[in-house]
């Protein structure tokens, strides 16, 4: 493949609300120009929290694009200049009333169509410290599963963070 892409111009927004929806203009290194629609959000980071049993720790909460209650491993987003790894011991803490004794990084994924990245990371020694705190409009239950469930529920379709799951079991080497 001969020559770079390169952006032409500024993004530009095509919709902003709770995320910021982007075109971007990109020269072909054939001269062509193409816009693409890029995500504009926050990085997000999404944690495997394993407790001192080994089981996991999940949250059931309702997500508006399925219009139903899922099985998902806690996260949410990175603020501006926080470490992902102090971002995943806030949602855990948040949503789960889980504290960790160590968290890990994966791995951070920049998908094709978002600006930012996605964390992926593990948090291992997780014990309750307390309720969970959740923002406004969060609805999130903790659900503890063995890792053979977590498995099985994921084989099954039903976590909707089955990425970043399967990176951090592989992580573990619990595939």
């Amino acid at each position: 493949m001969d020559g770079a892409w390169e952006q032409v111009g500024p993004d530009r927004t095509a919709y902003q609300g709770f995320v910021r929806v982007i075109h971007r203009t990109l020269r072909l290194p054939d001269g062509r120009e193409a816009v693409w629609d890029m995500l504009d959000a926050p990085a997000t980071a999404t944690v495997l929290p394993l407790t001192v049993d080994g089981d996991v720790v999940l949250v059931r909460q309702f997500r508006a694009g399925p219009m139903a209650q899922v099985l998902s491993l806690p996260g949410g987003l990175v603020e501006e200049g926080e470490p992902p790894e102090a971002a995943a011991a806030r949602e855990l803490r948040e949503e789960t009333g889980y504290a960790a004794e160590l968290i890990e990084p994966v791995v951070a994924i920049h998908a094709n169509f978002r600006t930012r990245p996605s964390y992926t990371l593990v948090a291992r020694g997780c014990r309750v410290v307390g309720e969970p705190d959740l923002d406004d409009f969060e609805d999130c239950e903790p659900v503890v599963v063995s890792v053979a469930e977590l498995r099985r529920l994921l084989r099954r379709g039903e976590v909707v963070t089955a990425e970043q799951a399967y990176l951090a079991l592989d992580f573990l080497g619990l595939l």
